[in-house]
């Protein structure tokens, strides 16, 4: 058999296990990703386009290649996946710089000028780590015990007091809500996150006075009180945000003719903004069909997760999840001003190579257990019958 009919066929059997809707859908948000960022590189003269597609074919194959794998071969692998975690977290205390449009240090800069943003990529080391955690658990019916329940929060906790360390509190919400969903989902019970939601409202003030620095509670202050100083400075994005998008009516000024996103009047609008350049050149039908990808997206997450046959399976299918679905709600709360500024970019649609990357690995995690649940599920049956 020659090596083009090899890959024929291999193709063939890949596309006909796989799950094609996930991937129309998540092709379909970066293709729009795509034409939003072009417009925007028009108004600033910066190819954003070129990294974005490079960073999308990695995702891409990174994706296919983690698919065919079977996910319970890769969290058998685990440790490697903390170690690289720690590895990524420690090099930004050692290298981490400061990108333009940010101000956390939690960027590594590479050859050539590319930098990328070890958070998001950590945030794949954690769900692997962290489902192989509920697993193991599980297995052993400790999911229920306070000293289990104590493990997952000091596991969950590593990450989290790293990145928030580094600065960068919006990824450490993320990987906090990620946390949650993940053991909730594996089965720990209701009377945990009822003891752990009292201790964190008790000790709000604190929060409020010794952990936030000014910068976070004044972006917080900005959403009540948009007067002109709040409007001038920590309120400023925001509110020429929701003009753009109140600028663009019903169908949008027209692709690449919103007069504000060719000034660039919005700060970082290829980025954590993009939603606005949908809102003023595409308009309220732009801005819906950017809500019904990620929705449909989410939908098909949710069932793979709802249909894996072990644990594992969907613990990686839920992490992911409430990845995608806390970073879209927290970037489109804070777009039209429901929520603070905390620098969460949109899934799929933001601009930034390690946010593309991130998300292509992880749909390519949930491609894995979608097609390898049936193998999983005749590996449990053939078990049980050894064992009857």
């Amino acid at each position: 058999m020659t090596v083009i009919k090899r890959f024929k066929l291999n193709a063939k059997k890949y596309l006909k296990t796989t799950d094609k809707l996930l991937w129309l859908f998540s092709l379909l948000a970066t293709g729009y990703s795509l034409a939003l960022i072009y417009s925007v590189q028009t108004a600033t003269g910066v190819n954003y386009l070129r990294s974005q597609l490079f960073a999308a074919a990695i995702g891409i194959v990174g994706a296919v290649v983690l698919s065919a794998v079977n996910y319970r071969a890769i969290i058998k692998f685990w440790y490697i996946a903390g170690a690289v975690g720690i590895i990524l977290g420690g090099a930004v205390f050692l290298f981490g710089i400061t990108v333009s449009g940010t101000d956390d240090t939690a960027w590594l800069q590479l050859p050539g000028g590319i930098s990328v943003q070890p958070s998001e990529l950590i945030k794949l080391c954690f769900i692997v780590t962290f489902s192989k955690h509920l697993s193991r658990l599980s297995e052993k019916n400790k999911l229920r015990s306070l000293r289990g329940v104590g493990t997952l929060v000091i596991h969950a906790m590593i990450p989290i007091v790293i990145i928030h360390i580094q600065g960068d509190d919006g990824s450490a919400l993320i990987f906090f809500i990620m946390f949650l969903v993940m053991s909730f989902t594996a089965g720990v019970q209701l009377r945990y996150f009822v003891a752990m939601g009292s201790l964190m409202l008790a000790g709000l003030p604190i929060f409020w006075s010794f952990v936030m620095n000014d910068e976070h509670r004044n972006r917080i202050i900005a959403l009540f009180a948009p007067d002109g100083k709040a409007l001038g400075g920590y309120g400023w994005q925001q509110y020429q945000g929701k003009l753009s998008i109140a600028s663009g009516g019903l169908s949008g000024s027209g692709f690449r003719h919103g007069l504000r996103v060719q000034t660039g009047i919005v700060p970082e609008q290829q980025n954590d903004f993009i939603f606005t350049v949908a809102g003023e050149e595409l308009g309220f039908v732009g801005c819906m069909a950017i809500f019904l990808i990620l929705i449909l997206l989410m939908i098909k997450i949710f069932l793979t997760a709802y249909r894996s046959p072990d644990c594992a399976g969907r613990s990686v299918c839920f992490g992911f999840f409430a990845m995608l679905s806390s970073q879209s709600i927290i970037n489109l709360g804070m777009v039209m001003g429901f929520l603070p500024v905390i620098g969460i970019t949109l899934p799929f649609f933001s601009q930034g190579g390690s946010s593309i990357m991130s998300m292509f690995w992880g749909i390519g995690l949930v491609q894995s257990v979608y097609m390898h649940r049936r193998q999983q599920l005749r590996f449990s049956g053939e078990y049980l019958n050894r064992a009857e």
